[in-house]
C-alpha cells in the first residue's frame, strides 16, 4: 500500500507543540556514532544506515535506542520504518522515494512520529498531506554527502518554507557547518542537521560541542 493511499490526514498541532526537539541534529551511520555524540551532549540523532540488511539495521537500531534512552536523547530511524516499529522507536524519517513504499497508516497506528524530506514545492505539498512532525529542506548549500538532483536551496527558501509550514518544525540540511547553521537558524530553521562536518572532522566530539554551543539556547 502506498503512503498516500494509507493516509488519513488528521492535523495535530497539539502533538507537534509537545515535541521540544533539540536544534542540533546530527545524522550518523552506526550505533557507535550515536554513543559518541550523545556522550558529548547530542540530544537528537538520526541513524541512517544504507546498504545493510534489515537484521543488521535492527541490531544497530536496538543498540542506538538503548544508548539514547540512557542519555535522554531522541533517536530518529531513517527509512526502515518496519524496523523502527519492531524495535520500539518513537520516530522515523522518510525521504520522498521512501514515501513511495512506506505505509504511513501503519507508522501512525504504531504511534511513531514522522519527519519528511523535501526539495521543491511539489514535495512540500506531498509532505504536508502526511501531517508530518517535522519537514526537512535541503540541500541548503552544496553538499559532498551524495549526488543531489536539486540545486542548493539557499537561505531565502528557508524563510519561504517556514511561512508555509507554520508551527511544524523546519529542519535545514545540506552543506552546513557551524557558521552556516547560525545563518539557517536566523533565516527561520528550527533545527539544523549535519553529517560530514562532524563525521569527517579530525575531532568529531569537539566539533559536536561547537555545534551545541552555537545552536542550543544558553
Amino acid at each position: 500500500m502506498s503512503a498516500l493511499a494509507s493516509l488519513t490526514p488528521s492535523p495535530s498541532p497539539s502533538r507537534r507543540g509537545e515535541l521540544g526537539l533539540d536544534p542540533f541534529y546530527p545524522i550518523v551511520d552506526s550505533a557507535a556514532w550515536v554513543t559518541r555524540l550523545t556522550g558529548v551532549g547530542a540530544r537528537l540523532v538520526q541513524l541512517r544506515i544504507k546498504d545493510r540488511d534489515e537484521a543488521w539495521i535492527a541490531r544497530e537500531t536496538s543498540e542506538a535506542l538503548a544508548t539514547c534512552a540512557k542519555a535522554g536523547a531522541v533517536l530518529i530511524v531513517n527509512d526502515f520504518w518496519r524496523v523502527a516499529i519492531d524495535e520500539g522507536a518513537a520516530w522515523v524519517h522518510l525521504g520522498q522515494a521512501d514515501l513511495d513504499h512506506a505505509d504511513v497508516g501503519a507508522i501512525r497506528k504504531a504511534g511513531l512520529r514522522l519527519g519528511v524530506s523535501t526539495h521543491d514545492d511539489a514535495e512540500l505539498d506531498r509532505a504536508l498531506r502526511l501531517d508530518p512532525d517535522y519537514v526537512a529542506l535541503g540541500p541548503i548549500y552544496p553538499t559532498i554527502l551524495k549526488a543531489m538532483a536539486f540545486a542548493p536551496q539557499g537561505l531565502q527558501r528557508i524563510g519561504e518554507w517556514k511561512r508555509r509550514i507554520g508551527a511544524i518544525p523546519l529542519v535545514a540540511i545540506g552543506g552546513l557547518n557551524v557558521e552556516r547553521a547560525k545563518l539557517c537558524r536566523g533565516a527561520g530553521a528550527d533545527i539544523v542537521s549535519v553529517v560530514t562536518d562532524i563525521t569527517l572532522n579530525a575531532d568529531p566530539e569537539a566539533r559536536a560541542r561547537e555545534w551545541i554551543a552555537a545552536t542550543r539556547p544558553a
